[in-house]
Formats: structure tokens, C-alpha cells, sequence
């Protein structure tokens, strides 16, 4: 490393906000990222570790350690050529992913990891800024075919990887714009929209196509696909929700999250939707479930203007700080408040919603129980909250098996996702693959770019019988 004594010289610093009052006045991002010179300082802080615990702390197997090395020599262009080595959108990971490659860090012994997250961002912007992202249009041309179902991160992975070995790639998006959760799920002041525009105007250029609003198994027939491409690659994530079938659950108020934040995305873009308007605005909003979803509804709930927003979850309250020597390297079970808990959120821990009760077909509140370590009610611990907007978000159980699936007849496992392994990424039928959340079940975004990475090799081989593809 450059500078082995750097982790004792210089301190931990991450990038900053802006203030609460200023940041809940629009859907824009409100990180402030760290300059130049700052991350050059970070940079420096990488240790000269034996074993970089860091590469398998990222889902995608970051070279971490290398492009820390780079920028604190400012070689910035060199540590953009590593960092995309491993990660088709960076751009992405560094702002949404949870960073558990920080939690791996040696320096984490100490509370005092390496800024790596901070660090990624700021290498892939610099490359945008400076120009060095381009289109990559591949030497030949295969002549093989391949569709990728599903347009989320992938999907995007997969298409760009196999665009780049040669085949002629075509993704087909249900919904009007590229992204999947990265457009309709995460919201603007998370992820700005144009930061997926860019990365597709790329792939465009490299020969991928995009057919939007084709919903396969819905208006486009699914056996078209088998007939008209070589291979087919099944990206279209873990969407069915999570229900909460208890009394109450048809009163309008109830809606799951994806419903809300979904359309959220839409009113901030423009593009407009068809469902009736569900809004946080002067409402007391009831957040079930206390994932990252949830906290976006938090978030996208307090920019409307809710009256007061209250978060359930059903597990007890996690520690504040967790057993290092207990955990690390690994991604540690503790407390965490996110940017959307700090702009106003009341937090419930240990408690499940037994009934909603309303009027006139409206919900006017939700009653509730604490629970035990079980999960089972625990009596004396009953309460009521006033409720006129409920948000389900429990997770996902497994894809949608409606249209698509169904009309190919393809393997599922006991959960319900797309049968297939990690190796080939080949399901029960011939020459089609799965691969992200459809595959695995809901899960980060970096781990379905890691699995569209995978497959694309996976596709790769089996069409050409070889493949020079990373996995």
C-alpha cells in the first residue's frame, strides 16, 4: 500500500448531509460527497492487510484494497478501470448499497473502517465528470440472440456483459421506463433517476436494446421468446408482496408499499399512473415493517407532509453496537438508523397489528400487540394508534408466478423463485436462465448485479461453448 501508517495518521471522515428542514423540502439527493483531496486522505487509510476481508465482504468481489492504492496516488482513471472490473454500476452500489464490504474491514475492529463506499462514489463520478465512460462496442459479432426479461440491476448487468461478448441482447421492461426498484422502489432522494438514464444511453450505444411497456407473459406471448432468441434470460425480480391478512385489510388506507413508493416515483418523474392517488399528505402514516422499504416509506411520507409517521417492527429492538468479536468480518445484527429515521419517525419494536378498524369503509386506526422472543402475543400489551394510511412493507415472498413463469412452465423451488444454480444459472428448460431476485428471493442490489454478472458468463458459455467473461 502507499502509505501503510495512513490508518493511524488520518481519521475515518463520510460524506455529509444537509440539513433535515432544508433536504424534506424536495426528492432531490442530499448527500454531500467528499472532495478530491478528502477521499485521496481516505484512500490512504487502507490498510496493508494480510487477508482483505473486504473482497468477500462485497457481494461482488470488489478489488477494494487496489483501488483504495490508486487513489491515494490520484491515479483516478486507473482505479475506474478496477473498480468496473468487478461492478457494471458503481454509480449505483454507491449510494444504495448497505457497504458491507465496511463492515469487513479490518478497521471496523475499531468502529473506524475505511470510507469505501464514500471512495467508490467518488471514482465513478469522476469518471462521468471526466468523461472516461463510454460506450464499449464489441470487436465481433456473434450472431446469437438473447432476451433479458426484466430491466432492474440484473438484468442491466447481464445485458451489458453479454452486449459486450458480441450476442445481440434485447431486454424487455414492463413498465415505461428502464430500472425496476432502482426506478419504481428507491426513491429520487436515494437514487437519482439520472443516474440509471446515463448508464442506459451507454448500453444503447453498445448495441443493447430496449423494448419498454412489453410485459412478457401479459401483452408479449412468453413462447415468442423461445422461438425467436437463442437464450433467455429471466431478471424480472421478487415482486409478490408480503400480505398482512388480519381484520380490516380491505378498508381503503391499506396499501403495500411498493403501491406508495412506486407512485411516488412516478409523481416526482412525471410520468403519471393509472391507479387511484395514494398520498402521505396530513395523514398519521403506519409503516409496517422495518427494512430498508420501510424506512423509504418514512422518508417519502415525511416529504408529503404526513401529520406524524410511525414505524412497526415485529423483531425486539436490535443492540446498538454489536459483539465484534462475536461478528466481524461478518454483516453484524444491530441497530441502525437511517437518513429517513433522523428527518422524524417514531420507532416500535416487538409489536404486530391485530386489527384495522375504520369508517365508512376508510381506516381510521390500527390496534396492535407487543410479542414475545417467540413472536407470540403478549397480553396487557395491546394498543391503538390513529391510522389513515397503513404501508405493508414486510418484504417479498417470491416472483410473480402470473403470465410469465406460468406460460413457460418453469422449475420454482420450496420458496417459489426461479429453480437454478449459481454455476450454470440454467432453470428446468432449455436455454433459459434466472438469475437476481427472481432466482434468489429479494435481496440487495448489489447481489443481483453480482448474479446478472454470473449468468451473463453462464450464457456466454453456452452459447459459444467457451467464454472470456469474469464470473
Amino acid at each position: 500500500m502507499g502509505k501503510p501508517t495512513g490508518f493511524k495518521e488520518i481519521e475515518r471522515r463520510d460524506h455529509g448531509t444537509l440539513p433535515v428542514a432544508e433536504r424534506l423540502r424536495s426528492y432531490h439527493e442530499f448527500t454531500l460527497p467528499l472532495d478530491a483531496s478528502a477521499l485521496t486522505n481516505q484512500g490512504a487509510r487502507c490498510m496493508d492487510c494480510g487477508i482483505p476481508f473486504c473482497h468477500n465482504g462485497c457481494p461482488v468481489n470488489n478489488i477494494i484494497p487496489d483501488w483504495n492504492d490508486l487513489v491515494y496516488r490520484n491515479r483516478w482513471r486507473d482505479a475506474l478501470e478496477v473498480l468496473h472490473s468487478t461492478n457494471n454500476f458503481p454509480e449505483m452500489t454507491g449510494r444504495v448499497c448497505p457497504a458491507p464490504c465496511e463492515a469487513a474491514c479490518t478497521l471496523n475492529i475499531v468502529d473506524s473502517p475505511v470510507s469505501i463506499k464514500d471512495i467508490e462514489h467518488g471514482i465513478v463520478e469522476r469518471g462521468w465528470a471526466e468523461g472516461w465512460i463510454v460506450s464499449e462496442t464489441p470487436k465481433t459479432s456473434t450472431g446469437k440472440k438473447v432476451a433479458v426479461i426484466g430491466a432492474g440491476p440484473s438484468g442491466l448487468a447481464a445485458a451489458q456483459q453479454l452486449a459486450r461478448a458480441g450476442h445481440a441482447v434485447t431486454v424487455f421492461e414492463k413498465n415505461a421506463k428502464v430500472g425496476g426498484l432502482m426506478r419504481y422502489g428507491i426513491p429520487d432522494f436515494k437514487l437519482d433517476k439520472s443516474t440509471i438514464d446515463r448508464r442506459v444511453a451507454q448500453m444503447e450505444g453498445e448495441g443493447v436494446v430496449f423494448k419498454t411497456n412489453v410485459h412478457v407473459g401479459v401483452n408479449f406471448p412468453a413462447d415468442e421468446l423461445l422461438s425467436s432468441f437463442d437464450a433467455v434470460v429471466l431478471t424480472g425480480g421478487s415482486e409478490k408482496p408480503r400480505d398482512l391478512s388480519i381484520p380490516g385489510r380491505d378498508l381503503s388506507g391499506v396499501h403495500f408499499a411498493m403501491e406508495f413508493l412506486g407512485q411516488s416515483n412516478r409523481r416526482v418523474s412525471g410520468e403519471g399512473w393509472q391507479e387511484s392517488e395514494i398520498v402521505a399528505t396530513g395523514k398519521h402514516v403506519v409503516v409496517i415493517g422495518g427494512g430498508d422499504t420501510g424506512s423509504d416509506c418514512v422518508g417519502t411520507s415525511n416529504r408529503q407532509g404526513a401529520a406524524s409517521v410511525t414505524q412497526l417492527e415485529i423483531l425486539a429492538k436490535p443492540p446498538e453496537r454489536e459483539n465484534k468479536a462475536l461478528t466481524w468480518p461478518n454483516w453484524p445484527y444491530k441497530l441502525r438508523t437511517s437518513t429517513s429515521h433522523e428527518e422524524g419517525c417514531e420507532r416500535r419494536w416487538g409489536v404486530t397489528a391485530q386489527r384495522f378498524e375504520g369508517e365508512n369503509g376508510k381506516l381510521t386506526q390500527l390496534r396492535g400487540i407487543g410479542v414475545d422472543g417467540k413472536l407470540q402475543p403478549v397480553g396487557g400489551s395491546e394498543f391503538v394508534l390513529r391510522a389513515d394510511l397503513v404501508l405493508l412493507a414486510m418484504g417479498f415472498v417470491h416472483p410473480v408466478h402470473d403470465g410469465l413463469l406460468e406460460q413457460l412452465g418453469v422449475g420454482r423451488d420450496q420458496r417459489g423463485n426461479v429453480k437454478a444454480d449459481t454455476q450454470s444459472y440454467r432453470t428446468s428448460l432449455d436455454k433459459v436462465f434466472a438469475a437476481g431476485d427472481m432466482r434468489r428471493g429479494q435481496s440487495l442490489v448489489v447481489w443481483a448485479i453480482r448474479e446478472g454478472r454470473q449468468a451473463a458468463r453462464a450464457v456466454d458459455e453456452f452459447l459459444m461453448g467457451r467464454s472470456d467473461l469474469p464470473r
